[in-house]
């Protein structure tokens, strides 16, 4: 940054302080913010920040059909499932966003998707530079757009592509709009709900599925039954078992570890409250440094901090006068035997 703008370029830094991400937005006297997917962290911001969450309403109705997740006994089974679901939406036109947990599922659904010779946009960390233009895009008839989780956040989907003429975006309704395909629950709720989000935006119709293997990360905490009754009941890899208890039941697990993970960030924000006495105390004394202007009333501040230092190592560290002496050499300071008895 430094050579960009030409400016003297210095040695690197050293890091001297830190501070948490809850304790750092703690420095602002007030807190507010708005979001689709607050309601699951309630609890969170409420112990955190002593902010309550509010549902407001949708300007326009939600008609979003959030079909029961499809649960698969191998991922490969759950694979296989996926890429016909993808075909069989693409081939009557319907445009579909798959998201994916990360960069190598991302890349895995786009190989399986070119060897079926389904035509689609792929868009992670490594296609930055046209994540925009990806996004906006994908609600085009006959898209199909592989996504990871952060990718296009913040951008509208516009049905029939962006821009998109009122025929186009009638030939995208009647298909049923955008159709969102999950490759796997994630360990927050509110990520899955940010995936669905972005079908069915403004009152327009959309889809949104899951599916899931148990053979998932998630699924080491999910009920251990599931898999135990699709063994028993014969169930092919690529069959896939599907009702509400069962979905309710992973939301459960999802909810278990959010509060593992929660749990883990409030023991941290604890052992930081101790510091940040610590923070709040020196950053006063310097705030007072940065805004006085009197040097003598600096020169006085600075005399009152090397006195405190100097009275607590005294107290903490020296016990005879040997001690004492050695102690002013290291402070470099040329004060003679009869001056460091005196004193």
């Amino acid at each position: 940054m430094e050579a960009k703008e030409r400016v003297n370029i210095e040695p690197e830094s050293k890091t001297v302080a830190t501070v948490t991400i809850q304790n750092y937005f703690r420095m602002y006297k007030k807190i507010c913010g708005m979001t689709g997917t607050a309601t699951t962290s309630a609890e969170e911001f409420l112990t955190v920040y002593k902010v309550e969450v509010v549902s407001i309403p949708t300007n326009k109705k939600n008609i979003r059909i959030d079909l029961t997740d499809q649960i698969y006994r191998t991922e490969k089974g759950k694979y296989q499932a996926i890429i016909q679901e993808i075909k069989s939406r693409n081939e009557k036109g319907q445009p579909v966003l798959v998201g994916t947990r990360s960069v190598e599922i991302n890349e895995k659904i786009s190989k399986l998707l070119s060897i079926e010779g389904i035509a689609h946009n792929v868009l992670n960390a490594k296609q930055h530079e046209r994540e925009g233009e990806i996004i906006a895009q994908a609600g085009k008839y006959g898209a199909v757009t592989v996504a990871t989780n952060m990718a296009g956040r913040g951008v509208d989907i516009i049905l029939g592509g962006n821009p998109a003429t009122d025929e186009e975006k009638e030939k995208v309704l009647q298909t049923g709009g955008l159709f969102v395909l999950g490759t796997e629950r994630h360990e927050a709720r509110r990520i899955d709900n940010q995936l669905r989000g972005r079908a069915a935006r403004q009152g327009d119709p959309g889809e949104t599925k899951f599916f899931i293997s148990l053979e998932d990360e998630l699924m080491i905490f999910a009920p251990k039954t599931i898999g135990k009754m699709m063994e028993k009941l014969g169930f092919k890899e690529d069959e896939a078992i599907s009702h509400g208890m069962i979905s309710k039941s992973i939301e459960a697990a999802q909810s278990k570890i959010e509060g593992i993970n929660f749990d883990i960030r409030k023991h941290v924000l604890e052992y930081d409250d101790v510091l940040n006495k610590q923070r709040q105390a020196v950053y006063a004394k310097r705030q007072a440094f940065l805004k006085e202007n009197d040097d003598s009333k600096i020169k006085e501040l600075c005399l009152q901090l090397a006195n405190e230092r100097i009275q607590n190592d005294i107290k903490t560290h020296i016990t005879d006068m040997a001690g004492f002496q050695n102690y002013i050499k290291t402070l470099k300071l040329d004060i003679s035997e009869e001056q460091a008895k005196a004193n």
